[in-house]
């Protein structure tokens, strides 16, 4: 059973950055498409980028544009999302979700996704 484990979150500055990591113990997650999704207090969850098992552009939020970058390291088996320019409205849990089947990858519907890790908390705040 693949369980993802997110890590890399924390408090941050308003226009600061973290990176947050993506990882399955014992198993690459290079044939899984990966998507990032966050949950803010009192709001719904909603996704952030995702990127492909294949080689192809990831996708994101417009909410995010500009600002977030998804990558892999396929040498670890792992995926990655770069945040830039951080927000007080970027604050919520991120989570990281995976599936083998999909063709790509969605930000728009969570449930395409079979696996699910238990998120990292990210906080921007002064």
């Amino acid at each position: 059973q693949l369980q993802l484990v997110e890590s890399g979150g924390g408090l941050v500055q308003p226009g600061g950055s973290l990176t947050l990591s993506c990882a399955a113990s014992g198993f690459t997650l290079n044939y899984y498409a990966i998507g990032w999704f966050r949950q803010a207090p009192g709001k719904e969850r909603e996704g952030v980028a995702c990127i492909g098992s294949s080689l192809g552009d990831p996708s994101y939020a417009d909410i995010v544009k500009g600002r977030f970058t998804v990558f892999r390291d396929r040498t670890k088996g792992t995926v990655y999302v770069q945040m830039n320019n951080l927000q007080p409205e970027d604050t919520a849990v991120y989570y990281c979700a995976g599936d083998l089947t999909l063709d790509g990858c969605t930000v728009s519907t969570a449930g395409a996704y079979a696996y699910w890790g238990q998120g990292t908390e990210v906080t921007v705040s002064s």
